[in-house]
């Protein structure tokens, strides 16, 4: 199996046959770990890119061909999408290379009549690259910025009309190399986690502290995560800046009572689990026995045997009348259409319609109307999203407000950045009688 097989194997589970690209990659790169580090980089990197820049792609295979690309066969229009990126976004790999390594491919996998097709199609590409026209900016420019940052017109016209000119600097962000992301366990003593911070720096990965919060890290190079010192004994966990700023601005102190109704993975009960320093409780709910696995192979990773935290399954729609006003906080980051994190996971924007993202404001309400009951009187509840639409932000916001004894204390919303995803998320009171 070569590296380009494997490329479009994967490519075709993820484009055609809908399953998600993180998960798809993650088995990928565990299965090929006996490759050399420069061969996987280059699966994970053309993978990304190609989903990452599928409309710019397309937009270009569709210049050149008769054949329009939803009319084409699936392999034969995921290899031209493959060697399209290769061609237009690696410098590195020589374009007569990528257009016979495609034709190869086509006719090992029974396409050999069309090797024709594909080998015309890339080579035009690879002659005028330097020539191809975007839609006119003057004429169409909601349609050019949906071509130029590769993001569906829908979320285009969305971010437009809620942003304005900094739309596009949003729809370039998502584009952009982010670092990951970590936070080191507050809990350790400063030497501790200077300490493990140098030995993760002697790996050759580079370390940079975030300038928004002291126990933020941005790392880059990083092969194995797991394999970096102190992962293993929860010195860290891989957490954004925006689900860290939840955590932070909800103001948890020792001693508090904290309910996480939507907790999977874990990062925002185990950060506040370190705010508490051992006095107080979190307890971290989630739908499924998955979710909650998940959750709980975190916890025994970053926090040991804690007994300062509870993990639960438990439907957040429902009522659980143990609950009721026994939290000095609930932090309610629900289910959303992940607008924010379009950076990381670059198959939202493709699963994700307008519709959904109606649902999913309605299904947000429904959940804030039952855990707001969780909360004592003069408690908080935190309520964010890593999303950046008006439904499930603002006017969520407001019918909360409207429909619940609380008021607001604080607002923050973060735009995608090369630092960040985007993130919403406000503080509120909860009214004493």
């Amino acid at each position: 199996m070569t590296d380009r097989e494997i490329i479009l194997d994967s490519l075709m589970e993820i484009l055609e046959k809908g399953q998600y690209s993180h998960l798809v990659l993650r088995s990928v790169l565990q299965k090929y770990d006996y490759l050399p580090k420069q061969q996987r980089s280059f699966i994970k990197r053309t993978c990304e890119g190609t989903i990452e820049n599928k409309i710019y792609i397309d937009y270009v295979i569709d210049s050149f061909a008769k054949t329009k690309t939803p009319k084409m066969k699936p392999l034969i229009r995921t290899l031209l999408r493959m060697g399209t990126y290769q061609i237009l976004f690696l410098d590195g790999v020589p374009d007569a290379a990528v257009c016979n390594e495609c034709v190869k491919l086509a006719t090992k996998r029974g396409f050999g009549p069309l090797k024709g097709f594909v080998n015309g199609i890339l080579r035009t590409i690879a002659r005028n690259k330097e020539q191809i026209a975007l839609p006119d900016r003057e004429k169409e420019p909601l349609m050019y910025l949906s071509v130029r940052y590769s993001m569906p017109l829908w979320i285009v016209e969305l971010w437009q009309a809620q942003y304005g000119s900094r739309a596009e600097d949003m729809l370039k962000a998502q584009l952009e190399k982010r670092p990951l992301t970590i936070r080191v366990n507050e809990a350790m003593p400063g030497e501790a986690q200077s300490r493990i911070l140098s030995q993760i720096a002697e790996t050759g990965v580079k370390v940079t502290q975030s300038k928004q919060l002291p126990y933020a890290y941005y790392l880059e190079q990083v092969d194995h995560i797991d394999d970096l010192p102190g992962y293993a004994q929860g010195s860290f966990f891989m957490q954004d800046i925006g689900s860290m700023q939840v955590v932070e601005l909800a103001g948890i102190k020792p001693g508090d009572a904290v309910i996480d109704v939507c907790a999977a993975p874990g990062g925002k009960a185990m950060h506040a689990l370190a705010k508490l320093h051992g006095k107080g409780s979190v307890q971290a709910r989630d739908l499924t026995e998955n979710k909650v696995s998940m959750i709980e192979e975190n916890i025994e990773r970053c926090a040991g045997a804690a007994d300062t935290i509870e993990v639960l399954v438990w439907d957040a729609r429902i009522l659980d009348p143990q609950a009721v006003e026994k939290a000095d906080v609930v932090i309610a980051d629900l289910p959303c259409s992940g607008l924010g994190v379009i950076g990381r996971k670059s198959d939202i924007k493709y699963r994700m319609t307008p519709e959904q993202v109606a649902d999913i404001a309605a299904l947000q309400r429904e959940i804030l109307s039952v855990v707001w009951q969780y909360v004592k009187p003069g408690g908080i509840l935190m309520y964010s999203t890593c999303t950046l639409t008006k439904a499930e932000n603002q006017d969520n916001r407001d019918w909360f407000l409207e429909n619940s004894p609380f008021t607001l204390l604080e607002e923050k919303e973060l735009l995608p950045s090369a630092e960040t995803d985007g993130f919403y998320m406000i503080k509120c009171r909860r009214n004493k009688a």
